[in-house]
This record gives C-alpha cells, sequence and structure tokens, in this order.
C-alpha cells in the first residue's frame, strides 16, 4: 500500500494514514487503501482494537480535490461507482466487529470529520478543527450525514452540514463528535492506554455483539428492537466469554481479557 501504513503492537492494529503532501487528502486510491487495511484487520487475531491516525500536520483534509475536479465529467453511473467507494469505506469502519479508535491530532475536514465520525471513539488535541465544508463549495455532505445525523441528533448536524463552518475541538466535545481532547505531547499515549484497556478489561466478543446492536437497533420498531435484543442476549449467555467472565466473578479470580 503506497498511502496507507499498517502494523500491530500490543494487540493494537495501527491503521496510519500517510499522504501528507497532499494533508491525507482521499481519493480512490487512499479509500481503496483504507478499505483493505480494515479487512486485514478484520481478519488479524493478533489485534484486538484499531486505531486510525495519520502522519503529518493534518489528520485528513477530506476529498482530494484536483482528484474530484477529474471526475467531473464523468457519466452518472462512473461518480455512482466512485462515491459508492467511500460509501463502502464509512460503512466497513461502522459495522467492523472491531472497536475503532481515532487518534486525531491535526484538522479533520469534510471527508476527514466523516471518518472521526464513524469511528466508535475519537480522541483529538485541543488545537484541531472540525468541519463539513462541502456546501461551501458546491459540494454535498452526502454520505457522512447518515452517520451524524445518528451520532450528534438532527439539530447539531443541520448547524454543522448547513453552515459548513469549521468548529473547534471543544466544541467537538460538547456537540458529541469527539470523546476526549489531549494534550498534543500525550496524544499517542492516551489513545494507547485506552485502546489496551479496552483489550484487557473487555471481552472481543462482547464489544462486537454491542456494536453491532448498537448500529440496528435505531432503525427498528421498538417491538422489533426488544425481540432483538432478548434474542441478542439468550445468545450471550451460551458464549465461552460470558461463561468465562461470570465464573471468574463468582470465584473472585483476576480477569484479563
Amino acid at each position: 500500500m503506497n498511502f496507507v501504513q499498517y502494523h500491530t503492537q500490543d494487540r493494537i492494529a495501527y491503521i496510519t494514514l500517510n499522504r501528507p503532501g497532499k494533508r491525507n487528502a482521499l481519493n480512490e486510491q487512499v479509500v481503496k487503501e483504507l478499505k483493505q487495511a480494515f479487512g486485514k484487520a478484520q481478519n488479524d487475531e493478533s489485534a484486538k482494537v484499531i486505531v486510525l491516525r495519520a502522519t503529518g500536520k493534518v489528520f485528513c483534509a477530506g476529498a482530494d480535490l484536483e482528484y474530484l475536479q477529474t471526475l467531473q465529467n464523468n457519466t452518472y453511473e462512473q461518480n455512482l461507482a466512485d462515491s459508492s467507494n467511500l460509501k463502502e469505506l464509512f460503512e466497513i469502519i461502522y459495522t467492523h466487529p472491531k472497536v475503532v479508535i481515532a487518534q486525531i491530532h491535526g484538522h479533520a475536514i469534510a471527508g476527514g470529520a466523516g471518518l472521526a465520525t464513524v469511528c466508535d471513539f475519537s480522541f483529538a488535541v485541543p488545537d484541531a478543527q472540525f468541519g463539513y465544508t462541502e456546501v461551501k463549495i458546491g459540494f454535498i455532505p452526502a454520505i457522512v450525514s447518515v452517520f451524524l445525523l445518528r451520532k450528534i441528533g438532527e439539530g447539531r448536524a443541520k448547524e454543522l452540514l448547513l453552515s459548513g463552518d469549521l468548529i473547534s475541538a471543544q466544541k467537538a466535545l460538547e456537540y458529541g463528535l469527539i470523546n476526549e481532547i489531549v494534550p498534543n505531547e500525550n496524544l499517542e499515549n492516551r489513545v494507547k492506554e485506552f485502546a489496551l484497556h479496552l483489550c484487557k478489561s473487555n471481552s472481543a466478543m462482547s464489544m462486537q455483539t454491542t456494536k453491532n446492536m448498537i448500529a440496528q437497533v435505531p432503525t427498528m420498531p421498538i417491538s422489533e428492537a426488544l425481540s432483538f435484543a432478548a434474542q441478542q442476549n439468550a445468545l450471550a449467555r451460551q458464549t465461552a466469554d460470558c461463561k468465562k467472565g461470570i465464573a471468574s466473578f463468582l470465584e473472585k479470580k483476576p480477569l484479563e481479557w
């Protein structure tokens, strides 16, 4: 892979955007490589949690506008295929069986803010800015809107998507877009600390099933959602992880996953 790096350490898979000269802007190749990296992480038995991060000064500046310009003479079908590529990436991250943590060391704009939106947790430095700026260039924040509405609600989503204005990390925290603000010099260690906490404290099966439920339940009628939840509850009781966890608790034995 040319623009994305992948390695594992301490049960953490690190997926790193590495296109600093273009502020880690997204084009067809970058999106393709990100999809490949997340697919690799899914099948990587040495990785329990994923950290998405980037090199350079900017986390991700969104779509590569020079690349978008080359697509303007494409047919609708060609453009649909290209936009479906990004849609698939966001869906892969949002529905990934492993927890995904964004390590945001710089600005996350447009598609970059989209990446932060679909991750399960986001940690950012104080001077990072966030924004869905598509409307300012005559474009639309189409795909990310599906996830942002779920994450922060219609009122906040309208404010961000229709204004296209940048917001500070502090406001992003208040809106629920990110989880924590961390000083620049502590960001890497704090993200690693949190990832290791998840690895050691929680069952991988339990996190996967819970994340899947969070993704599916909001679209269901209440009776269907409750039936689905009851089924998942019953299935979980039969798993090796549940049996191990309950036995350990009752026997007062320390448990590390």
